[in-house]
């Protein structure tokens, strides 16, 4: 890919998606941002995209060179929709793609791990990035974070399990470079901040930063599960409850470099994001934020 073309973010409005979006723009790159609702973002060229609606593809497609793609959200089988895209990609002319994946999800493994094996046969230069959990999910509009402000609470079936939780800024420093440095990485990266802490860790230092009371509440398996089965489809809810029971395991305690590696620069405590992105007073427990 030449390192001046235009990248396409399919995701432009998501956590990830918008952040790399704007450090492209802010590095002087094209844009195309590609939404559902085609939301125009400041530098960029908005265009309409759906995963599921093929007559969207053509337009996104048309004129990049590289591409940074977000899986559809709570599909168990993103494959089905995202290999028959990248296919026309290809023939589009793209010639390099990087991946937003999970460190829980390996080559070949369920959901987009499938499409993760299927990137290096299709493109030039590629990448996948394979973040640990989001920091941002304790300041956003998750469920965890949601939790944190109405309640006091963060409820987990993870036990003393612990994370490397990483910063979404500092995955999309990883894409902008993944995306334009003038080789791609070619492999898989490990994405995680720079210690790995349990969510009794998390709880106590929203707490401090915030200065209102914060708790860690463990549930088994099952509460998780049927906790999450009342927001999404019973499928896609097991297999998140599934990867808390496998942090209680330690599938996530680890610490990796690639932030670093990648962007010349030391990744982002959970600290430093708390005290960035947790600002505001929030509203005493029971109660809901002003909108």
């Amino acid at each position: 890919m030449n390192a001046t073309g235009t990248v396409l973010v399919i995701g432009a409005t998501g956590t990830t998606g918008s952040r790399t979006a704007a450090q492209l723009i802010a590095a002087g790159r094209r844009v195309r941002a590609a939404s559902r609702r085609a939301t125009r973002l400041p530098g960029a060229d908005a265009v309409r995209f759906d995963w599921y609606d093929p007559d969207t593809h053509g337009a996104a497609l048309a004129g990049a060179g590289g591409v940074y793609l977000v899986p559809p959200v709570g599909d168990p089988d993103p494959a089905a929709v995202m290999l028959p895209f990248l296919h026309r990609a290809r023939a589009a002319g793209v010639q390099r793609a990087v991946l937003l994946s999970s460190s829980a999800i390996p080559e070949g493994g369920p959901g987009v791990g499938a499409v993760h094996q299927a990137l290096p046969g299709l493109f030039e230069q590629w990448a996948v990035l394979r973040p640990s959990w989001f920091m941002q999910n304790f300041t956003g509009a998750h469920v965890h974070a949601r939790s944190i402000r109405e309640d006091g609470v963060i409820l987990t079936a993870t036990g003393t399990g612990r994370v490397g939780f990483v910063d979404a800024d500092d995955i999309a420093a990883v894409a902008v470079r993944a995306l334009t440095d003038d080789r791609a990485p070619d492999t898989d990266l490990v994405l995680t901040g720079p210690e790995a802490l349990g969510y009794d860790d998390i709880a106590a230092v929203v707490t401090e930063v915030t200065g209102r009371p914060v708790v860690h509440r463990q549930l088994t398996y099952e509460q998780m599960r049927d906790r999450l089965a009342a927001q999404m489809p019973l499928e896609f809810a097991a297999m998140l409850a599934g990867m808390d029971r496998a942090i209680a395991e330690g599938a996530e305690d680890r610490t990796t470099d690639a932030v670093q590696r990648l962007t010349g620069r030391p990744a982002h405590s959970f600290r430093a994001v708390a005290e960035r992105e947790l600002k505001d007073p929030w509203p005493a427990p029971g109660t809901s934020p002003a909108r």
